[in-house]
């Protein structure tokens, strides 16, 4: 089992900035990749960004906005978003999966004003 703890949403103006972490917890070992997932209301979950190993994927929309990076001392991979738009209003979570299962945090808001 991994346990998967967000932090660091919150309200920002438009073309500003925030981080988000997720700290894994339990059998970490066995993880694979990591990353980060979006759900806004009346949509569907999508994806944001990921890493496993030295491989990173973004969503279009988060090209050159968002970083994705992992600190596997720490147990933690952090979203670093920039130049945010209220079209990134939305709850966070995040993702790790391992060869058995799916695991998700709890999320955490980022609300985007314009």
């Amino acid at each position: 089992q991994v346990q998967l703890v967000e932090s660091g949403g919150g309200l920002v103006q438009a073309g500003g900035s925030l981080k988000l972490s997720c700290a894994a917890s339990g059998s970490i070992f066995s993880i694979n990749g990591m990353g980060w997932y979006r759900q806004a209301p009346g949509k569907q979950r999508e994806l944001v960004a990921n890493i496993n190993g030295g491989r990173t994927d973004y969503a279009d929309s988060v090209k050159g906005r968002f970083t994705i990076s992992r600190d596997n001392a720490k147990n933690t991979v952090y979203l670093q978003m920039n130049s945010l738009k209220p079209e990134d209003t939305a709850v966070y979570y995040c993702h790790a999966d391992d060869p058995y299962r799916d695991y998700w945090g709890q999320g955490t808001q980022v609300t985007v004003s314009s």
